[in-house]
């Protein structure tokens, strides 16, 4: 069975992550979405919350898996005998921070590849932080992410400012 882990924040899941899930299933049998435990981040949503939107977005998907993880992306891959990292790139500026990331996963585990997916031109402007800003600040955020997700962020930041 070829496996594939797909790490991430996903701090909310984007049409631009969930582009690079569904081309992935098209090449392996089975795609973990891994939601990563970052210390370097503040994430906006739990990592129960962002687990749960990405099943909500993935229901469609049937090879696709989602979990959470803290740790060394290695060490997860190996736990879930993948072969593969799937990594979006958006932009050559990208690509220097996705090079740095592979080479260092292939020296912790040398059994599992980095495949790089380029982003579909309409996405590749988005991000997860650019979603985020423009949902505090009240703007439309269709065609980045699903109602269901835009909803959540009303809600969040509603809550935030103490409105909900």
């Amino acid at each position: 069975m070829k496996i594939a882990v797909y790490p991430g924040s996903f701090d909310p899941i984007t049409f631009g992550h969930l582009d690079i899930i569904e081309r992935a299933t098209k090449i392996f049998d089975k795609v973990i979405v891994a939601v990563s435990v970052n210390s370097g981040k503040v994430p906006l949503f739990t990592i129960e919350e962002r687990v749960e939107m990405i099943k909500n977005e993935c229901l469609n998907l049937p090879k696709v898996e989602v979990c959470s993880f803290c740790g060394l992306l290695s060490d997860f891959v190996s736990l879930n005998r993948a072969q593969a990292i799937v990594r979006g790139l958006r932009a050559v500026s990208d690509f220097e921070y996705e090079f740095q990331m592979a080479l260092t996963n292939r020296k912790l585990n040398p059994e599992a590849e980095t495949i790089f997916f380029v982003a579909m031109p309409e996405y590749s402007f988005l991000s997860s932080s650019i979603v985020k800003e423009i949902a505090s600040l009240g703007g439309d955020v269709t065609g980045m992410v699903s109602q269901a997700v835009a909803e959540k962020l009303r809600q969040k930041f509603s809550q935030i400012k103490g409105l909900g």
